[in-house]
């Protein structure tokens, strides 16, 4: 069997190519996701993520470059089931209930979910006989979920699906999540909350002007910034002698306590241990908000470069 869920080839996109300003919203995107992968799309607002998702749901077609799901056209895996999507806007009926919507786009597929478990797993059962209009826009976004959910989809696309909900209906979706990937599903998800990325991704995209420029798993990106930061225990130490230490910077000195970053945590620490009174150390690895502003300003400082 076939182990590949979705492949991009050199897919382009560009609207108004006519134009005498086309705008080059998607470049030259090469990825590949295997079956049962969690993977985030991150990026600046106007990256490009949005268009490339709506791509992959057939909802708008390449300008050039090929996109294939489970082997085939995405047109072919929505037909099937096998592809669906929460995304952050459009489609409902306000003057429906929320058993009712369900009940109602259930009644287009051959095999579908029971409606009721779709509503269970999607955590508005208690939401069954709320008209659409009087939910939040955490509810419907739930409600969304259990539409997609509805197919029984082999590939879930996420596009912000925690946008609206608090902080405890966010926790509550990313369990029910978590539960369908341990299901098999393989789920991309776009968001601007990094720590959720952070915590449910397993494998990070990053975009950038249309560009891919980071993919990897979640914690080698966190690397690719180099950086760690080093916090120690050190009584009357001062900037300078911090600053002997190998690639220092953001020093940060609070009563017998100092914290930096550096881009040789191992060499820092060798000294600190061997030639200094410091004790008490602490290694951290920068965090993917880190990882996420270096990275895009060097993708950012590249396409300054390149259109000058």
């Amino acid at each position: 069997m076939n182990d590949i869920a979705l492949r991009l080839t050199n897919v382009n996109k560009t609207f108004n190519v006519h134009s005498a300003e086309p705008v080059r919203a998607v470049r030259d995107l090469s990825l590949t996701i295997n079956r049962g992968e969690i993977v985030a799309f991150l990026g600046p607002n106007g990256a490009g993520k949005t268009t490339s998702l709506d791509m992959v749901l057939g909802l708008t077609e390449p300008t050039n470059g090929t996109i294939e799901v489970f082997g085939g056209t995405p047109a072919k895996a929505i037909a099937a089931g096998r592809i669906s999507a929460v995304l952050q806007s459009g489609g409902l009926l306000a003057d429906l209930t929320v058993g009712e919507t369900v009940r109602m786009i259930a009644s287009l597929y051959a095999n579908p979910l029971a409606p009721e478990e779709a509503m269970s797993r999607a955590g508005i059962t208690k939401l069954e006989k709320r008209r659409v209009s009087k939910c939040s826009g955490g509810e419907q976004q739930r409600l969304r979920f259990a539409l997609a959910l509805l197919p029984e989809p082999d590939l879930l696309i996420l596009d912000e699906p925690t946008a609206g909900m608090d902080v405890n209906a966010r926790q509550e979706f990313w369990k029910t999540m978590r539960q369908e990937a341990r299901g098999g599903r393989t789920i991309i998800f776009a968001t601007h909350y990094l720590q959720e990325a952070d915590e449910f991704a397993e494998r990070i995209v990053m975009i950038a002007a249309g560009q891919l420029i980071a993919d990897g798993p979640t914690a080698e990106i966190r690397e690719l910034t180099g950086a760690k930061t080093v916090s120690v225990r050190w009584p009357n130490v001062t900037e300078a002698d911090l600053e002997r230490l190998p690639g220092v910077s953001d020093v940060v000195i609070t009563d017998d306590r100092a914290e930096f970053k550096t881009g040789d945590a191992d060499a820092a620490a060798r000294i600190l241990l061997t030639e200094t009174p410091a004790t008490d150390l602490e290694i951290r690895s920068a965090g993917l908000d880190a990882a996420f502003t270096a990275l895009t300003e060097k993708a950012k400082e590249a396409s300054a470069r390149a259109t000058n």
